[in-house]
């Protein structure tokens, strides 16, 4: 199984992007085709529309931002999604106890990524490598192909 961070999934939304491009090859090729998103990358992405949404007071400011947060929904509709249930929880809590200081959003990803056993896929190397036994790589990063 791969699990996309929100920064891979903020990549492929640009489709036709040269790196969109590449990492939607990339994935195409990867001999594990269980491709995920965590609940966790929905909860910021629908973070991030709903605030522009609330940051202008006219509704007809808000119509682009209300089309974006559709394109979101369908875009993520591709994907199967991880829920951070309660394993998550119980991993997130172990994280902690072990002195884990990382952002919650990007722990609690790293902990669905871990209790699935999955690859995650993130260019957050500086806070991800932070999580024992977490499997990760950067596709976004040209030099590794």
């Amino acid at each position: 199984m791969i699990v996309l961070d929100t920064d891979h999934v903020s990549v492929l939304k640009y489709q036709g992007s040269p790196a969109s491009i590449r990492l939607s090859e990339r994935l195409a090729a990867a001999e594990d085709k269980d491709i995920r998103v965590a609940i966790v990358t929905i909860e910021e992405q629908t973070r991030g529309w709903l605030a522009e949404i609330n940051r202008h007071r006219h509704v007809h400011q808000q119509l682009t931002a209300y089309e974006s947060l559709l394109v979101m929904f369908d875009f993520f509709s591709r994907f199967r999604r991880l829920p951070f249930d309660l394993p998550a929880a119980d991993e997130f809590e172990r994280q902690r106890k072990q002195k884990v200081r990382i952002g919650s959003m990007d722990l609690k990803i790293a902990c669905i990524a871990l209790v699935h056993d999955a690859l995650l896929l993130s260019a957050n190397r500086r806070d991800f490598r932070l999580v024992a036994g977490l499997r990760l790589e950067n596709w976004l990063d040209e030099r590794k192909g």
